[in-house]
This record gives C-alpha cells, sequence and structure tokens, in this order.
C-alpha cells in the first residue's frame, strides 16, 4: 500500500532566537510594529510538509509517495530524498522558479514566526492525483491554493481516502471553501490554533466537523493530542520527550504517524500513540529530516511512553 502525500517542499532557513517575542513584543503597539531579533544560530535543512511526511512514513516502514512542485534549484533536496530512498516520481520541477523557501525564528517558548515564499508550489495544480499508480490512502497538506482545491476533488472523485491537513495553507481559503474540503475528506487534521479559526470560519463546532468525516484529529503540543469520532473524543496523552530542541516539523511527523495508523488499519488509540511518539522524537532534533530511529528502539520508546506493548 501506498501513500500519496500532496505537499509542499521546502528550503527551510531556521533560526532561534536566544529570548522570548513577549519580552520584545508591545501589545499596545502591534498597529505599527517594528522589530528585530538578533539570531546567532542558523541552519538550513530539507523541508516542507510534502517532503516532511514522506521521510517520517518511511522511517516508520510505510511506503510514502510525495506529490509536489519543485524548482530549478532542487538539486540537493532530489540527492537527499535518493540517499534516503524516498521515491521522487511524482515531484516535478517547474522552470524558472525556486523550490518554496521558509524563513523560521523559533524563540525559547517554542513560538515560532514564519515568512514562506511558495515558488514553484503555485504551480502544484499541474499535478494530477490521478498520475499517481498503487495508491490506497492520501493526504492533502499545504501545497498552493489551486492544487489544494484541485487535489481535494480528484481525491473524492477516485474514491480514495484522505486526510485534509489545511496547516499554515488555512487562511488561503472561505468558509465555504473550507467546508467543501471537509466533505470531501475522510479524516481532518489540525492542532489547536488551526481549529479555532476553522471553527471561526466555518462556524463548525470540533463535533460538528467530525460528524461530516470519519474522525477530526486536534494536536495540543505538550498536552497530547484529541481524536473526535462517533460522537465522543479519544484523549492521546504526549509521548515523552527526553529533550526538547526544535519544534519544526512536528506536525508533520504526527501526521506520518496517523498515516501509518490508517495504513495498518489500527485502532485510534494506537495509531494517535504512534503518531504522538513521532513527533516527540521529531523535536528531541534540530531540523524537519535530521531524526532516525530502529523499529527495535520506536517499540521501546512507545513502551516506556504510554506502558503498552506496540505489536
Amino acid at each position: 500500500m501506498s501513500a500519496l502525500i500532496c505537499g509542499s517542499f521546502a528550503y527551510d532557513t531556521i533560526m532561534v532566537f536566544q529570548d522570548k517575542f513577549k519580552n520584545h513584543i508591545l501589545p499596545d503597539k502591534v498597529h505599527m510594529l517594528n522589530v528585530s531579533f538578533y539570531v546567532p544560530d542558523m541552519r538550513r535543512e530539507f523541508g516542507g510538509c510534502a517532503g516532511n511526511i514522506a521521510y517520517n512514513l518511511h522511517l516508520l516502514g510505510g511506503k510514502p509517495l510525495p506529490m509536489g512542485t519543485v524548482g530549478s534549484d532542487f538539486g540537493p533536496y532530489a540527492e537527499w530524498m535518493d540517499r534516503v530512498g524516498i521515491d521522487r516520481t511524482y515531484v516535478t520541477v517547474a522552470d524558472g522558479r525556486y523550490t518554496g523557501q521558509a524563513y523560521i525564528t523559533t524563540d525559547l517558548d517554542d513560538n515560532q514566526i514564519t515568512a514562506f515564499h511558495p515558488g514553484a508550489m503555485d504551480a502544484s495544480h499541474q499535478n494530477r492525483v490521478s498520475d499517481a499508480a498503487g495508491v490506497s490512502i492520501g493526504i492533502l497538506s499545504p501545497d498552493g491554493r489551486q492544487g489544494m482545491l484541485d487535489h481535494a476533488s480528484q481525491f473524492a472523485d477516485a474514491g480514495i481516502p484522505f486526510i485534509f491537513d489545511p496547516g499554515q495553507g488555512l487562511p488561503m481559503f472561505d468558509g465555504d471553501e473550507l467546508k467543501r474540503f471537509i466533505d470531501k475528506a475522510t479524516w481532518v487534521s489540525v492542532n489547536d490554533y488551526e481549529l479555532q479559526m476553522l471553527q471561526e470560519r466555518t462556524g463548525l463546532s470540533p463535533h460538528e466537523i467530525a460528524e461530516r468525516v470519519e474522525a477530526l484529529v486536534v494536536t495540543l503540543g505538550a498536552e497530547g493530542s484529541h481524536i473526535y469520532k462517533d460522537e465522543h473524543r479519544i484523549d492521546i496523552p504526549a509521548a515523552t520527550v527526553r529533550e526538547l530542541s526544535d519544534p519544526t516539523g512536528c506536525g508533520d511527523a504526527y501526521r506520518a504517524g496517523l498515516l501509518f495508523g490508517l495504513m495498518n488499519e489500527l485502532d485510534w488509540e494506537t495509531t494517535g500513540r504512534i503518531a504522538a511518539l513521532m513527533g516527540a522524537i521529531k523535536i528531541e532534533q534540530h531540523g524537519t529530516q535530521n531524526h532516525s530511529f530502529t523499529q527495535d528502539v520506536f517499540r521501546a520508546r512507545y513502551r516506556e511512553s504510554f506502558g503498552q506493548t506496540l505489536l
């Protein structure tokens, strides 16, 4: 079974501000904001939602098929994908454009300020879900606006169950468009901030969203996650984090865990815990694709975090 992962590829420039944003942003002056953050630590990493989710699903032993559009500067990223064994058949180059570029500044409270240049991502609608063969499940993660609209319809028309993961792409859509995404999707996955925005734009409560899909998954950072299903809520605890290094990409790691559980028809309690552990393992390493583990290590960490054996 393969998972088609529609979404962005990007180079992430990650900077760490050795203080807290709240100490430097005056609430009564946000209408005339002019701040500068000194960031002595900086790294350039391979990122983008499709790339990150594919990397994490590959670590779990799943078969990801990432689909996205990239620029003529994608060479180093392509070499990385080949080295780790991720299929890039459906990664296409849009000539004359840059690969997406994310500039992320993180403070000591793990808050983030991000500027994103979409580059080739805006040509994502040139890819079609029907181009991919042997797909059993999909995920629609942040991508070009038209690409997200088209791919949702294409998943639905092909009868491929998929996760709607709007992420930072959510502000591009109004309430009616978001309702149409939800109605086409099989599952919806958001963090708590995105859930609030989704509620405000659609007028739907979490339970009302869950009634339109098979499950609504809401991540809550260190507080774990909630899975709304069949008029009840499953509470998933956070996994044990040994060292908090970098939150960037934790949501993508979590969603790879969701895909793995769904692909293997695991129950939601187990699927949610696998996803939570993926996020915990990622947060212990800088960057979005620098962590790794063996299956034995993952099972041991699962038992350590949840007091249960992962079969």
